[in-house]
């Protein structure tokens, strides 16, 4: 096993986790009227802006974690087919956590939930 390759990626999924809780606090929750999702953007932003934002700042952390996970999981010693099955698959889930993050996030109102979907389904079927 790779000592630096789990350093790593224990580090990046620990930074992912600090990135939406820090966020949550010093920026969503002044953002939040009520409901799980922020809406307010005072006169700067409208609520479809706020949405995005917030769904932007969570994709951050889903693709750190799955860039972590492909790291402990490269710390281990193993054959190139189930290492590609296991990079192949983490990609995949991370695009469709993503995908369902903006479709719930902005209401289905933003079209990047369908092209994170469409990688997750072309990984899925190949």
């Amino acid at each position: 096993m790779n000592s630096f390759l789990i350093a790593a990626g224990c580090l990046t999924i620990i930074v992912g986790l600090i990135h939406s809780v820090m966020g949550e606090i010093l920026i969503f929750r002044r953002m939040r009227q009520s409901g799980w999702i922020p809406t307010q953007g005072g006169s700067v932003l409208k609520e479809r802006h706020v949405r995005i934002i917030w769904a932007s700042w969570h994709i951050v952390t889903i693709f750190g974690w799955g860039f972590g996970a492909i790291l402990l999981r490269l710390s281990i010693p193993s054959s190139e087919n189930t290492l590609q099955i296991f990079i192949e698959n983490t990609i995949m889930m991370s695009m469709f956590f993503a995908s369902l993050l903006v479709l719930i996030g902005t209401k289905a109102k933003h079209p990047g939930w369908f092209g994170l979907l469409g990688i997750a389904i072309f990984l899925w079927v190949k």
